[in-house]
């Protein structure tokens, strides 16, 4: 990102050109557009003006997974379909996920043998994703339940790595180029087509999601959706369960590793809640170290929005159809809302409150187009890592430097950890 459009995604050159300024216009991949810095304005944006923002033209690689329900540029059919995800994410039903959570995570740790190298994010992708068929999908038999799982997590891993921006997007994105990527997808789709002509036409049956889009139909009892379309649809809402989530939780391992404060502590406060689901207890050290993790590392790093109509964004006048780019990245880590802003400090959420008038924490978005699977998501890495402690510390080989690989997710590139067991 540059005036003169860089095809190099640094962040500390995207600090360097928006320092002090609220929004610069730039050149973003190529394209023109207003990089917003101020949470206040991005909260405009997401939230109390919405209305007037769709979505925009970079960075929008989940549409080739679905142009229908969640990801429509329909705003009513966005709320549709929202409306029919949420039985399955609402904060009750997730409570009633965390023993399956927890039986998936023992099964894959399990696995893992003492002073042999893991490649955590590969695994944690085969955690979320088993997590995730084994819970929107339930009642299917234990054999494709595995073999769903096992080829969701190929494709989310092909996903999360990913390029998102730059000369590498570019080619990525050439027809033929991303052979994994478009295998991978037909893998796991082809299967997920086998589960959904074998369902019944009865929306309480076995098939939980499936079912629901499957039975999905007007006033008049005509289906909504083709089977290929409920197909895409679900490709899109597991992936993004999934890509996410893994992200994350590899970056939550790998802080773990480096900060034995932390790890006492948190070991200490996982002990005393024990394994029962509490929500989000925001006294609960484990809950502030997630939301640590998230700020320094969201795995939705950087969005954009398209101006439908002329709008005033601060002093700005900006005509329909500009493109308006803001990175969670930059907004967690501004001095003004965070002191000491690259400094891992769990305890600064005893104090903070962020998100009632700005957007300076956003990890899962706000407003009508936040992560409708946000609650789904912070048990299901608090489950992941009360799990994963229990069983192993893990450590990185002394002095090797993981880097920040900022693609589809914000996700540390390469990280191999040796367990030891507890």
């Amino acid at each position: 990102m540059s005036e003169q459009g860089s095809p190099v995604f640094q962040f500390s050159r995207m600090e360097s050109l928006l320092r002090g300024r609220r929004l610069r216009r730039l050149t973003v991949d190529g394209v023109d557009a207003v990089f917003v810095r101020d949470p206040v304005l991005v909260r405009r944006i997401l939230v109390s003006e919405s209305r007037n923002y769709g979505k925009g033209e970079l960075f929008r690689k989940a549409r080739n997974l679905s142009r229908v329900g969640m990801l429509s540029e329909d705003e009513a059919m966005h709320r549709h379909y929202r409306r029919l995800a949420n039985p399955f994410l609402r904060s009750t039903k997730v409570d009633a996920y965390v023993p399956t959570m927890r039986d998936i995570v023992r099964d894959v740790v399990s696995s893992w043998r003492v002073g042999d190298a893991v490649d955590i994010q590969a695994e944690m992708c085969r955690i979320t994703c088993a997590i995730s068929v084994s819970t929107l999908i339930p009642g299917l038999s234990p054999r494709m339940t595995d073999a769903l799982s096992e080829r969701l997590s190929c494709l989310a891993w092909e996903m999360i790595r990913k390029p998102l921006y730059g000369r590498s997007a570019a080619r990525a994105a050439r027809p033929g180029a991303s052979k994994r990527l478009s295998q991978a997808r037909k893998e796991f789709r082809d299967l997920l087509a086998e589960c959904i002509a074998g369902l019944p036409d009865d929306p309480d049956s076995a098939g939980g999601y499936l079912s629901v889009l499957l039975m999905d139909c007007d006033d008049e009892g005509n289906r909504l959706l083709t089977p290929e379309q409920v197909c895409e649809e679900a490709v899109m809402m597991m992936t993004a369960a999934t890509v996410t989530t893994a992200s994350v939780m590899s970056w939550a391992l790998y802080v773990l590793s480096g900060n034995p404060l932390v790890e006492e502590r948190l070991l200490k406060d996982l002990m005393r809640r024990g394994s029962a689901a509490q929500g989000l207890d925001t006294s609960s050290y484990t809950l502030r170290f997630l939301m640590e993790v998230l700020r320094l590392y969201p795995p939705v790093w950087i969005s954009c929005r398209k101006t439908l109509v002329d709008v005033t964004l601060g002093d700005h006048s900006l005509p329909a159809g500009t493109n308006v780019v803001f990175s969670s990245y930059l907004l967690h880590r501004d001095p003004d809302c965070y002191p000491d802003p690259q400094r891992f400090d769990p305890d600064r959420w005893l104090s903070l409150n962020p998100g009632k008038v700005d957007a300076s924490y956003i990890p899962f978005g706000i407003g009508s187009k936040g992560c409708v699977g946000e609650m789904f998501a912070w048990q299901e890495l608090q489950a992941i890592l009360d799990v994963v402690t229990q069983e192993w510390k893990l450590g990185t080989e002394p002095d090797h430097h993981i880097r920040t690989a900022p693609e589809t997710t914000l996700h540390p590139r390469r990280l191999l950890m040796v367990p030891r067991p507890r």
